[in-house]
């Protein structure tokens, strides 16, 4: 199974620029957690991406006004990508070694034209390995203190 049969298609974009509270109303409108920021909405290549949790921790707990703020300033980058044709096993690879819930899927030109999801992972995939996926991106990472010398 390929990249490709199991994302989101085209999904919802915004660039650096893209105000928080437009980009929290994309989450509204498009029942999603999560936003690809690409460079511009032609080229669509990814730069970045923009989680409600982001918003949350980068602009709301750190007491920033989220009214003045752009997806620039709380969005994680770089992002992880893989190309439409990777298979489901680099894809899973991929989320584990990166740790990240989400992979956004680029197409020939290196736009993006999907979005992998642990559900995507969960209600597509395997179960062996939807579990694996889940279980390691959400294992905790070992910290320099507590690693071995």
């Amino acid at each position: 199974m390929k990249a490709k049969a199991i994302m989101t298609v085209n999904p919802a974009c915004c660039t650096p620029e893209t105000g928080l509270q437009e980009v929290a109303m994309m989450f509204i409108e498009h029942d999603c957690g999560a936003v690809p920021v690409v460079e511009n909405q032609g080229s669509k290549r990814p730069v970045g991406i923009i989680t409600d949790r982001d918003i949350a921790c980068r602009a709301i707990a750190a007491g920033q006004n989220a009214l003045e703020l752009t997806a620039k300033d709380c969005m994680s980058s770089p992002c992880v990508t893989v190309s439409a044709d990777a298979s489901f096993e680099d894809c899973c690879d991929a989320m584990e070694k990166h740790k990240v819930r989400r992979i956004l899927v680029i197409d020939e030109t290196g736009g993006c034209c999907g979005i992998i999801s642990q559900a995507d992972v969960a209600v597509r995939g395997k179960g062996k390995k939807a579990a694996e996926v889940v279980r390691e991106v959400s294992r905790p990472a070992a910290s320099p203190a507590s690693a071995a010398p």
